[in-house]
């Protein structure tokens, strides 16, 4: 099936879910679907651009915020700039102007199962490095940009990915999209 995005109109949909919720994979797809550029702008797109290591780029982010701040508005700017699906994990705070804003969320087991899945080690290794990034991910948005991650009520779309799989929840956000007239089936 074909989507078209309403005449003359430009759509932004901003994802958002902490580590192994599928937030890369669902955004991924839908842009694929949607035919609309994808905008993961991330520490090594930064590190691309100013010819410093990925390696670097992550020392100095330890003790300099400017680069998170560079990393989040240089995704809304990019996101700005055309129609496109914006998956980042501060997505749907950062990207105020939004047509859709959507939360994946699944459970700290079922995060984990995924990041072993993708990357090999240990469970349990993962499970107690995922919590831990998640506190330092939460105090830091915390302290950057008064965002409490935890708080995601106001999102138009909050999906438990344990129930799902990618493209069913992909499918679940273009039907959304259609109810809302923002895209129509060609």
């Amino acid at each position: 099936m074909e989507y078209k995005i309403a005449c003359g109109k430009q759509l932004r949909v901003a994802i958002s879910g902490k580590s192994g919720c599928g937030n890369t994979t669902v955004s991924t797809l839908l842009s694929e679907k949607l035919g609309v550029k994808l905008v993961n702008y991330t520490f090594r797109s930064l590190a691309e651009e100013t010819g410093l290591s990925l390696s670097q780029i992550i020392q100095q982010a330890k003790t300099d915020d400017s680069f998170d701040i560079k990393v989040d508005t240089r995704q809304v700017e990019l996101a700005m700039q055309e129609s496109c699906v914006l998956g980042s994990r501060l997505a749907i705070w950062m990207l105020k102007e939004a047509d859709l804003k959507v939360f994946l969320l699944a459970d700290d087991d079922v995060r984990a199962a995924r990041i072993q899945n993708r990357e090999g080690g240990d469970l349990e290794a993962i499970k107690s490095f995922t919590r831990m990034r998640d506190q330092e991910d939460s105090k830091r948005y915390m302290r950057l940009y008064n965002i409490n991650n935890n708080e995601y009520d106001f999102s138009d779309m909050i999906i438990d990915t344990s129930k799902y799989n990618p493209q069913q929840i992909v499918d679940l956000i273009l039907q959304e999209l259609l109810e809302r007239k923002l895209i129509s089936i060609v």
